[in-house]
């Protein structure tokens, strides 16, 4: 079976100088071995008004003006073709664009949690990409990278918080943890950290603890980095959680974790510390923490964040599938290896 191929630039040319010489539509598809009506639509499709040399207008076939109209025509119709697969897929992907899910995140979840067996359903994170950075200039939707995750080149800290390994009582080394914790096999264990706000306002910050399992991170406001402030704020962290999913927090050696002993008294917690300038050994918590750099950058001053505010940042963090996590949530996976636990200990 014959297959349409589209006229080519150069039998448009020979069109139009058949045309010009006073060959006939038939001859014409004669001389150029295509069907009658396919030159008839050419013709009808891509002629053009000219004036000629008595100041006529007439309707004459020209090989630029074809090729151009027909190169306007294709353009015309790539962007208005349904973006991103189809409407439901274009909702989605827009829908969770908004809510701060990257590409690589929707196209997961997409694949192999909310739509797994519906090919219709998938989409690479690629695409995505792509249709974010060639839209239109005139789309009224040409901001979509905005919605992004801007990935910035590391700096050094140059004002970090100084460490105070000698002074830490009762400090525990990380080469002393059990390699069940290492190896992320038990539930609850945490690493935690404090996130400084803007120095030359009200010294406020942050202190996070994030589960190394399940990759849920939970953050609570303080007053200044110090160490009460610190335990008081793991104690509003860990005093909602069940006592199995507290078993150890590691920490760094900053001045504000001299309390760390208090968890153990009050929440039977063992509590270890990484090496000095080893922010990789708690790896889980600064991944945890650049996320919410996103909401808020270095200079934010915390004292004007509201607490409701900081905990709906914490909630869509924790709602965004991660593709460590098989695309599931940090939530998800919080609620059930806790009820995993829950229930072997009921059954125990």
């Amino acid at each position: 079976m014959k297959t349409h191929n589209k006229i080519n630039s150069r039998e448009l040319e020979l069109l139009a100088n058949y045309l010009a010489a006073g060959q006939s539509k038939p001859n014409c598809a004669r001389l150029l071995g295509r069907p009658l009506t396919t030159i008839k639509a050419e013709i009808r499709r891509n002629s053009c008004w000219v004036v000629n040399r008595d100041g006529q207008k007439v309707f004459v076939y020209v090989a630029i003006s074809a090729q151009a109209k027909a190169a306007s025509r294709q353009q015309a119709s790539a962007h208005n073709k349904q973006p991103l697969k189809n409407p439901q897929v274009y909702a989605y992907v827009t829908e969770h664009l908004r809510l701060g899910w990257s590409p690589k995140q929707i196209a997961g979840r997409l694949k192999h949690n909310d739509h797994p067996q519906d090919t219709t359903w998938h989409i690479t994170h690629e695409t995505i990409y792509a249709w974010i950075y060639q839209q239109p200039k005139n789309d009224e939707h040409l901001y979509w990278y905005e919605y992004l995750r801007r990935k910035q080149q590391k700096r050094k800290k140059q004002h970090g918080r100084t460490v105070h390994r000698s002074h830490i009582p009762d400090r525990v080394s990380i080469s002393q943890r059990p390699n069940i914790i290492n190896e992320r096999k038990e539930f609850g264990h945490w690493e935690g950290d404090s996130i400084e706000g803007k120095r030359k306002a009200s010294g406020a910050g942050l202190h996070t603890e994030v589960e190394r399992m399940s990759r849920r991170i939970k953050a609570t406001k303080v007053k200044r980095i110090t160490s009460r402030q610190a335990y008081y704020a793991q104690c509003r962290i860990f005093g909602t959680e069940p006592d199995c999913a507290t078993k150890s927090t590691t920490v760094d050696n900053g001045k504000e974790t001299h309390e760390h002993h208090r968890l153990r008294k009050k929440f039977g917690m063992a509590t270890y510390h990484a090496h000095p300038y080893c922010s990789s050994e708690r790896g889980t918590n600064e991944h945890g923490n650049w996320h919410l750099r996103y909401y808020y950058p270095k200079g934010t001053d915390f004292a004007t964040v509201a607490r409701t505010e900081l905990q709906e940042v914490v909630h869509e963090i924790n709602s965004r599938p991660r593709e460590i996590l098989g695309f599931k949530t940090a939530n998800e996976v919080y609620d059930q290896l806790l009820e995993k636990e829950l229930g072997g200990t009921i059954a125990t």
